[in-house]
């Protein structure tokens, strides 16, 4: 059997919670792709399905819960989207077969060759309980969170609670990974960082293009300990982020949605690039929150975000959400 060295990488999801992405980097396989990339046809030979944890119908996205080499793991599986330059070869080369027809309409079953019909596989080995809980459909909650409350019930919690190692980025921000994967990076100390395609997009269209710039400034752990001494990395991101997009992908500035996520998926200061016209995990008005507005209320006042209340959703299994819960704030 062909065996493979993985290492785990944080992402946002569809829910806005934190996932572990696998990506190979090591195959010991003769098994060779079309274009040269290894191919390892039996890591997922053995997983035992335990239960369906979510199904997305209208995304074609399912969330699995099993067993991988007696470890719990999810297993998701995503339809990639479709690709205008593959659909001469889509129309030319698969078959179809009649489902119905009435008048001038009918429906078929086409079967596209299997290079035109890939599933992106997402493996998350060795799943947590947190993993688990956090692939659930769950009812959500509006949490309000007032100045007193980060200093009293978020940080602790942040401090205290959040188990997910940051090593990853550290390796990013110091080269010891994902090197081939850098599309820009400004090397300052202060005022610099990285942008790196986020795992989400297959970087084979621009239509759902999502990109993550990844800050070196090692101590901002989110949009609460922004102030206006941060003013010059934030405009250095959304300056250098969208002229390094529109060199390498010929996307400009206003087809972009450049934004923050509080709360975030990891507490290492992130900005994600996203095409406008995608509808992105996380990008809506509960969690976003535009780079350019930002800028402009720390211009307004140096600690707009360390006296803002904000608000965001939490479900009901996050142990933040049982936090304040239990300070009688839901």
């Amino acid at each position: 059997m062909a065996g493979i060295a993985v290492k785990r990488k944080l992402e946002s999801e569809d829910d806005g919670e934190l996932s572990l992405k696998v990506k190979k980097t090591k195959v010991m396989s003769d098994n060779v792709g079309e274009e040269g990339e290894p191919v390892c046809q039996k890591i997922l030979s053995g997983f035992k399905t335990s239960s369906v944890l979510i199904d997305y119908t209208r995304e074609k996205k399912i969330f699995i819960h099993g067993k991988l080499a007696d470890q719990d793991a999810v297993v998701i599986l995503e339809k990639t989207p479709f690709r205008e330059n593959d659909l001469a070869e889509v129309f030319s080369t698969s078959t179809l077969k009649l489902d119905m027809k009435n008048d001038i309409y009918s429906t078929y079953k086409l079967r596209a060759p299997p290079h035109l019909n890939e599933i992106k596989t997402t493996v998350v080995c060795p799943a947590t309980e947190k993993h688990l809980n956090k692939y659930k459909r769950q009812e959500s909650f509006l949490v309000e969170e007032t100045k007193t409350d980060y200093e009293s019930i978020t940080l602790p919690f942040i401090e205290k609670q959040n188990t997910f190692s940051l090593q990853w980025v550290y390796n990013i921000l110091q080269k010891k990974a994902e090197v081939e994967r850098i599309v820009y990076e400004d090397s300052d100390p202060d005022t610099g960082f990285m942008l790196l395609p986020d795992f989400k997009w297959d970087q084979k269209q621009v239509d759902d293009l999502y990109l993550i710039a990844i800050v070196h400034p090692m101590n901002i752990k989110s949009l609460r300990d922004l102030t206006a001494e941060h003013i010059p990395l934030l405009k250095n991101i959304l300056q250098k982020g969208q002229a390094a997009i529109l060199e390498r992908y010929s996307l400009p500035a206003n087809k972009l949605r450049v934004y923050l996520h509080y709360q975030p998926s990891y507490y290492h200061l992130h900005i994600h690039f996203t095409n406008l016209g995608y509808d992105a995990p996380g990008c809506g008005v509960d969690r976003a929150h535009l780079l350019s507005d930002v800028i402009q209320n720390l211009q307004s006042d140096p600690d707009y975000y360390k006296k803002r209340t904000l608000y965001f959703p939490l479900r009901v299994d996050d142990k933040l959400f049982s936090t304040f819960k239990e300070a009688g704030r839901v």
